[in-house]
């Protein structure tokens, strides 16, 4: 097991010059080994840990300057939202938010102004497919970043360096860390250039996690692959559940035959994910309330990727800071509700939902 070094300084031999560890904030034992097992499960040559899978946000953000534009995908994590709107557009720096399924959008919205390109796929909560490989095509012809959100995905399912993105961006806190119990973020790149760019930031700025935090991401990536293949097993099939309920339309999981991204999930990722999210046929927030409050199997609370089914709603809880217009272009109604299965025995999990719909 790797030590968790709990320290804040490390001896040197002379005046300035150190064993490979200066301070915490800027190394970590415990942190390097987590970073480089990061970096790997990437295909990534170097990764940077930061305190939350915003802290990691903020410092990608960091690498732009006022005047500075991004183009975001419209359908993303109320978070990313916040950040990219309300702190950093008072610095200068604008976003765009459109459907990236269409590259021929992206194309006509990229200006000279535009240096960063943000991709959520599978999308929250809408769970859209977003082609990296195409979009990655457009922003390298136009010498633009991209950075990949892949939390939903994990790196045990899809590897968005592999298809040509610069930054892979992980709120380690979920699938990563998988207990529930730990809050972290990563950045992982190939370039060194820019893997240098990201550490000075990390060092300057920060926001880095405890070595308490990295050890027990580390515990998590362990199980990493049995978590996910159960919770893709179990959400395929409460997706098949869900979309044959009579209280139920509009289910939202990229692994049906119909769904407008299966192809491209079926070619980037290897299984279609934990996740689920689905509206209510009478579409309020009072019928989403009796079934958020009717469940005991599924744990009504924000986060994704633990072992323990959550069950949420993006309107009133993830995707709150998210004006309501903005929210429902993208479908995102008053009763949708998202599943973050995780690994109990899905029967169970079919029992309790059904027992939650019941009331309706």
């Amino acid at each position: 097991m790797t030590p968790i070094y709990q320290t804040s300084t490390y001896a040197q031999e002379s005046p300035g010059k150190h064993k490979g560890f200066e301070y915490a904030r800027t190394q970590n034992p415990t942190r390097s080994v987590l970073e480089k097992n990061l970096a790997a499960l990437e295909n990534g040559s170097h990764a940077i840990c930061f305190g939350s899978g915003l802290a990691a946000m903020d410092a990608t953000m960091k690498l732009l300057n006022p005047g500075d534009e991004i183009i975001s995908t419209n359908d993303l994590y109320g978070g990313s939202y916040r950040q990219m709107v309300q702190i950093y557009q008072r610095y200068g720096i604008k976003s765009h938010f459109i459907d990236l399924r269409d590259v021929k959008k992206l194309e006509k919205k990229i200006s000279k102004k535009t240096k960063l390109i943000w991709i959520e796929t599978p999308t929250n909560p809408m769970l859209n497919i977003v082609d990296i490989k195409a979009v990655c095509e457009v922003a390298k012809k136009h010498k633009i970043w991209t950075c990949v959100d892949n939390t939903f995905a994990s790196p045990y399912l899809q590897t968005p360096l592999d298809l040509g993105a610069d930054i892979v961006l992980h709120s380690a806190t979920k699938y990563l860390g998988g207990h529930s119990d730990v809050v972290l973020g990563a950045l992982i790149v190939k370039d060194k250039e820019l893997a240098d760019q990201l550490y000075f930031l990390q060092n300057a700025v920060g926001a880095v996690p405890g070595p308490q935090d990295c050890f027990l991401i580390l515990r998590g990536i362990k199980t990493l692959h049995l978590r996910v293949e159960r919770s893709c097993k179990n959400a395929k099939k409460i997706a098949k559940f869900l979309q044959s309920h009579p209280k139920t339309k509009n289910v939202y999981y990229p692994g049906f035959k119909e769904h407008p991204g299966h192809e491209i999930a079926k070619e980037q990722m290897n299984d279609y994910g934990g996740m689920v999210s689905f509206d209510l046929v009478r579409d309020t927030f009072e019928d989403a309330i009796k079934v958020l409050s009717g469940t005991s199997v599924f744990t009504l609370a924000e986060s994704l990727g633990g072992v323990e089914s959550l069950i949420g709603h993006p309107a009133s809880m993830t995707h709150a800071s998210i004006p309501r217009p903005e929210r429902i272009k993208v479908g995102l109604t008053d009763s949708l509700i998202r599943l973050s299965v995780g690994v109990e025995d899905v029967d169970d999990l079919i029992e309790d939902l059904e027992k939650a719909l019941v009331n309706l």
